[in-house]
C-alpha cells in the first residue's frame, strides 16, 4: 500500500466506530455527561442519541453504510450507525 491507501483505510476504519468514540468523549467528560443527562430529561434518549448520531454524520460528512455496530465499547448507546 502507498501512503494515501493506508491513510484511506485508516480513516474508513474510524469512520465506522466514530459515534462510538464520540459518545466514549461524552462519557469520559464530567461536564458534557452532566450536560447529556440533563438533555435526556428534557428531550428524551432517543431523539438526543439520533441528534448526535445526525451530527456526527454532517459535521464529518460522512455516508451511511448498510451496517450497524450492535456492540459498541461506550455504554451510553446500545448500536450505532456505521459510515464510510
Amino acid at each position: 500500500m502507498n501512503p494515501e491507501e493506508i491513510a484511506t483505510s485508516a480513516i474508513k476504519r474510524m469512520n465506522k466506530k466514530i459515534t462510538n468514540e464520540i459518545f466514549l468523549i461524552i462519557q469520559s467528560d464530567r461536564e458534557l455527561m452532566q450536560q447529556y443527562l440533563r438533555a435526556i430529561e428534557k428531550f428524551g434518549l432517543d431523539t438526543l442519541n439520533q441528534t448526535i448520531g445526525k451530527k456526527v454524520k454532517e459535521a464529518y460528512k460522512l455516508s451511511n453504510i448498510n451496517d450497524r455496530e450492535d456492540n459498541p465499547s461506550c455504554t451510553l448507546i446500545q448500536s450505532h450507525q456505521k459510515f464510510d
